[in-house]
Protein backbone atom coordinates (compact mmCIF):
# COMPACT_ATOMS: atom_id res chain seq x y z
CA UNK A 1 0.00 0.00 0.00
CA UNK A 2 2.51 2.47 0.67
CA UNK A 3 4.52 1.34 -2.28
CA UNK A 4 2.00 2.58 -4.44
CA UNK A 5 1.60 5.64 -3.08
CA UNK A 6 5.30 6.43 -3.51
CA UNK A 7 5.01 5.01 -6.91
CA UNK A 8 2.06 7.70 -7.49
CA UNK A 9 4.20 10.49 -6.19
CA UNK A 10 7.53 9.66 -8.21
CA UNK A 11 4.91 9.62 -11.07
CA UNK A 12 3.60 13.22 -10.13
CA UNK A 13 7.09 14.57 -9.74
CA UNK A 14 8.19 13.26 -13.45
CA UNK A 15 5.67 14.43 -15.01
CA UNK A 16 5.31 18.00 -13.80
CA UNK A 17 9.43 17.93 -14.06
CA UNK A 18 9.64 15.90 -17.28
CA UNK A 19 10.26 18.76 -20.23
CA UNK A 20 8.08 19.24 -23.49
CA UNK A 21 9.49 17.44 -25.97
CA UNK A 22 6.17 17.92 -28.46
CA UNK A 23 3.74 20.84 -29.22
CA UNK A 24 0.96 20.93 -31.27
CA UNK A 25 0.71 25.13 -31.54
CA UNK A 26 -2.56 26.65 -31.61
CA UNK A 27 -2.67 27.37 -35.17
CA UNK A 28 -2.97 23.27 -35.78
CA UNK A 29 -5.47 20.89 -36.02
CA UNK A 30 -4.83 17.39 -36.44
CA UNK A 31 -6.97 14.79 -37.43
CA UNK A 32 -6.15 10.90 -36.63
CA UNK A 33 -4.63 8.87 -33.73
CA UNK A 34 -1.73 10.51 -32.10
CA UNK A 35 0.74 8.20 -30.16
CA UNK A 36 3.96 9.94 -28.28
CA UNK A 37 6.52 9.25 -25.64
CA UNK A 38 7.62 12.02 -22.60
CA UNK A 39 5.78 15.01 -22.27
CA UNK A 40 3.38 16.46 -25.55
CA UNK A 41 1.07 19.43 -24.95
CA UNK A 42 -1.77 20.49 -26.97
CA UNK A 43 -2.89 23.96 -27.70
CA UNK A 44 -4.72 23.37 -31.16
CA UNK A 45 -7.14 20.66 -31.95
CA UNK A 46 -7.03 16.87 -32.29
CA UNK A 47 -9.95 14.97 -33.48
CA UNK A 48 -8.86 11.62 -32.80
CA UNK A 49 -7.75 9.29 -29.53
CA UNK A 50 -4.39 10.17 -27.92
CA UNK A 51 -1.81 7.36 -26.46
CA UNK A 52 1.27 8.45 -24.45
CA UNK A 53 2.70 9.46 -21.30
CA UNK A 54 2.49 13.01 -20.23
CA UNK A 55 0.01 15.21 -21.73
CA UNK A 56 -1.01 18.87 -21.27
CA UNK A 57 -3.99 20.26 -22.40
CA UNK A 58 -3.48 24.40 -22.77
CA UNK A 59 -6.48 26.71 -22.51
CA UNK A 60 -6.35 27.11 -26.54
CA UNK A 61 -6.73 23.53 -26.63
CA UNK A 62 -9.60 21.01 -27.73
CA UNK A 63 -9.60 17.00 -27.71
CA UNK A 64 -12.43 14.99 -29.42
CA UNK A 65 -11.07 11.58 -28.97
CA UNK A 66 -10.39 8.82 -26.15
CA UNK A 67 -6.85 9.67 -24.29
CA UNK A 68 -5.57 6.61 -22.62
CA UNK A 69 -2.21 8.14 -21.19
CA UNK A 70 -0.41 8.24 -17.83
CA UNK A 71 -0.24 11.19 -16.70
CA UNK A 72 -3.32 14.56 -17.82
CA UNK A 73 -3.34 18.21 -17.07
CA UNK A 74 -6.27 19.42 -18.83
CA UNK A 75 -6.48 23.42 -18.81
CA UNK A 76 -8.63 23.02 -22.18
CA UNK A 77 -11.84 21.20 -23.54
CA UNK A 78 -11.96 17.28 -24.15
CA UNK A 79 -15.16 15.05 -25.27
CA UNK A 80 -14.08 11.67 -24.98
CA UNK A 81 -13.23 9.24 -22.15
CA UNK A 82 -9.83 9.68 -20.03
CA UNK A 83 -7.81 6.70 -18.82
CA UNK A 84 -5.38 7.83 -16.55
CA UNK A 85 -2.82 7.22 -13.17
CA UNK A 86 -3.11 10.83 -12.57
CA UNK A 87 -5.63 13.76 -14.09
CA UNK A 88 -5.59 17.40 -13.14
CA UNK A 89 -8.59 19.33 -14.20
CA UNK A 90 -7.40 23.03 -13.81
CA UNK A 91 -9.61 26.16 -13.57
CA UNK A 92 -11.38 26.92 -16.62
CA UNK A 93 -11.40 23.18 -18.06
CA UNK A 94 -14.03 21.38 -19.30
CA UNK A 95 -14.02 17.72 -19.45
CA UNK A 96 -17.36 15.65 -21.17
CA UNK A 97 -16.92 11.77 -20.93
CA UNK A 98 -16.21 9.21 -19.11
CA UNK A 99 -13.13 9.44 -16.79
CA UNK A 100 -10.80 6.98 -15.14
CA UNK A 101 -8.15 7.89 -12.64
CA UNK A 102 -6.00 6.71 -9.53
CA UNK A 103 -5.75 9.95 -8.59
CA UNK A 104 -7.77 12.90 -9.70
CA UNK A 105 -7.46 16.55 -8.67
CA UNK A 106 -10.34 19.10 -9.26
CA UNK A 107 -9.79 23.14 -9.12
CA UNK A 108 -12.61 25.01 -8.31
CA UNK A 109 -14.21 26.13 -11.72
CA UNK A 110 -13.45 22.84 -13.62
CA UNK A 111 -16.66 21.42 -15.37
CA UNK A 112 -16.35 17.61 -15.35
CA UNK A 113 -19.45 16.37 -16.92
CA UNK A 114 -19.86 12.62 -16.70
CA UNK A 115 -18.90 9.58 -15.29
CA UNK A 116 -15.83 9.45 -12.60
CA UNK A 117 -14.44 6.43 -11.65
CA UNK A 118 -11.68 5.18 -9.43
CA UNK A 119 -8.44 3.48 -11.17
CA UNK A 120 -7.80 -0.19 -9.94
CA UNK A 121 -5.16 -0.75 -11.96
CA UNK A 122 -1.83 1.88 -13.26
CA UNK A 123 -1.14 2.54 -16.89
CA UNK A 124 2.33 2.45 -18.07
CA UNK A 125 3.80 2.83 -21.24
CA UNK A 126 5.47 -0.22 -21.80
CA UNK A 127 6.98 0.01 -25.57
CA UNK A 128 7.29 3.04 -27.97
CA UNK A 129 9.24 2.53 -31.70
CA UNK A 130 11.36 5.96 -31.81
CA UNK A 131 10.90 5.41 -35.88
CA UNK A 132 7.12 6.11 -36.42
CA UNK A 133 6.48 7.62 -32.94
CA UNK A 134 4.24 4.27 -31.80
CA UNK A 135 3.57 4.27 -27.92
CA UNK A 136 1.87 1.68 -26.10
CA UNK A 137 0.21 1.91 -22.97
CA UNK A 138 -1.18 -0.89 -20.83
CA UNK A 139 -3.11 -1.76 -17.38
CA UNK A 140 -0.76 -3.15 -14.95
CA UNK A 141 -2.45 -4.56 -12.22
CA UNK A 142 -0.36 -3.30 -8.91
Amino acid sequence: MFGKKDDLEKEMQKAESETISSIIDKTMSVTGEITFKGKTRIDGTVNGNITGEHLVLSESGKIIGDLKVSSFICNGSINGNIKANIVTARKGCSIHGRLEAGNLTVEPGAILDGEVKAATRDLHLVSAKSGDGDAEVQEQNS
